[in-house]
């Protein structure tokens, strides 16, 4: 299963180049779903491809597929995928790792050439991040027949503009209905986010699954009047009681060492500095690794607003689940995979479950499929100082390249190189 090796240099070089388009300030990347650096990230890794002579195709929702034949082209593919979009913040791996190794797999195919059964691809999901549109995961999840096409279509960012309207723009409109793209099995290769695997001093992490997410819109309703001549006591002023809504999300999260809690987007309307807000609407990010819990999460969140609603004398406090996603279970023999290349190759290992929801969440619903992690520095994700070092980089692909081919089924020519 080590006969082959990828070309580490070369995946380091392709992820510094992207990294170049949609370059922010402080070393990281900003390429939100469907912006024009989005696409032009696209365009590059396309490029790539087409160097290659891997034939490309989309689908309505802006998934790209891009493919390397099979000796069997009857055969559904073995798939590698993740996403290019990034956080507004964001950093050079997230996303894109999965991505360009999935490219170095193919073209290290094509430099032994080595013959599959099957056919090899590359999945590139539309908006994981969700970022400027919600819900993260969006392009795997209209795939998978976990969202309508329509309602995502129609989804609109913070200016108003919708998914169809940016799909129009760059051409995608025509496109491919999603899900009529077979899939046999799913890999997805990703920095950990998270400090477990640098701490342990461990090279890969065995995903045996993800942990459920709930994310929630709260709004606080009162009346906006001017900062000055309205006294304190007639106020119905929400952000009176933005304190005691963030101590519940927070108390919630604190009761359960493996509970995760956390309130990512604040906003005050009209956002004046000399008017008082009538409104505030706030984004909750509930999470656990066990679906029993997380309801009990969910069930805590519900009842402590009801109770606040209550009491929040001319304020009006409300909650929304504009999300869920359930806990994961990843293929064993798939994560057995994992496990052999790791040990066949000498990288140290840990069974671990993934913190932050990835499309291959989407995908385990639908066809067997795993994750590979490999340590970022600090556990730092979501932010332009994510870094993981070039070898662990390499390590990461060189398993993923033993368990497509593992999957795929190869068959060498006489004569190749090895």
């Amino acid at each position: 299963m080590t006969e082959y090796s990828v070309d580490g240099a070369r995946l380091w070089s392709r992820l510094m180049d992207l990294a170049e388009i949609g370059a922010s300030e402080n070393g990281g990347s900003h390429r939100l779903a469907l912006s024009q650096d989005d696409e032009d990230g696209r365009e590059l890794f396309l490029a790539w491809c087409g160097n290659r002579s891997f034939t490309a195709v989309f689908d309505k929702i802006g998934n790209l597929f891009a493919r390397r034949a099979g000796r069997n082209p009857a055969a559904p593919p073995v798939v590698i995928g993740s996403h290019l979009d990034t956080q507004p913040n964001g950093g050079r791996f997230d996303g894109v790792l999965g991505v360009l190794a999935g490219l170095e797999v193919l073209e290290t195919l094509e430099d032994f050439a080595i013959a599959t059964e099957a056919p090899v691809e590359i999945a590139v999901w539309t908006n994981e991040e969700g970022a400027r549109f919600q819900p993260a995961m969006m392009g795997s999840g209209v795939h998978c027949g976990v969202h309508s096409l329509a309602e995502k279509l129609a989804v609109t960012d913070a200016s108003g503009i919708s998914v169809a309207q940016e799909l129009e723009r760059f051409g995608y409109a025509g496109g491919i209905e999603p899900g009529s793209r077979a899939i046999g099995s799913y890999l997805e290769l990703h920095i950990e986010q998270g400090p477990i695997l640098e701490q342990e001093d461990k090279t890969i992490g065995v995903v045996t699954g993800g942990q459920a997410i709930r994310w929630y819109s709260l709004a606080m309703s009162g009346e906006e009047t001017h900062a000055g001549p309205m006294p304190m006591a007639m106020r119905r002023d929400p952000v009176r009681h933005l304190a005691a809504v963030t101590q519940l999300v927070y108390q919630i999260g604190l009761a359960d060492p493996d509970a995760r809690a956390t309130v990512g987007v604040i906003e005050t309307r009209p956002g004046s500095i000399n008017v008082m807000p009538g409104q505030v609407r706030l984004s909750v990010d509930l999470r656990h690794p066990d679906e029993a819990a997380l309801q009990r999460m969910h069930d805590a969140l519900s009842e402590g607003i009801a109770r606040l609603d209550k009491t929040a004398d001319g304020v009006g406090i409300s909650l929304k689940q504009i999300w869920h996603s359930p806990v994961v279970a990843f293929d064993p023999q798939l994560t057995g995979a994992v496990q052999a290349s790791a040990a066949a190759r000498g990288y140290a290992t840990r069974d671990m479950v993934s913190g932050a929801g990835h499309d291959a969440f989407h995908l385990a619903k639908v066809v067997p499929a795993t994750m590979i992690f490999v340590p970022c520095r600090g556990g730092i994700s979501h932010n332009e100082q994510e870094y993981t070092a070039p070898e662990h980089v390499q390590a990461g692909a060189n398993v993923l390249l033993d368990v497509a081919l593992q999957m795929a089924g190869t068959q060498t020519p006489a004569g190749a190189a090895a």
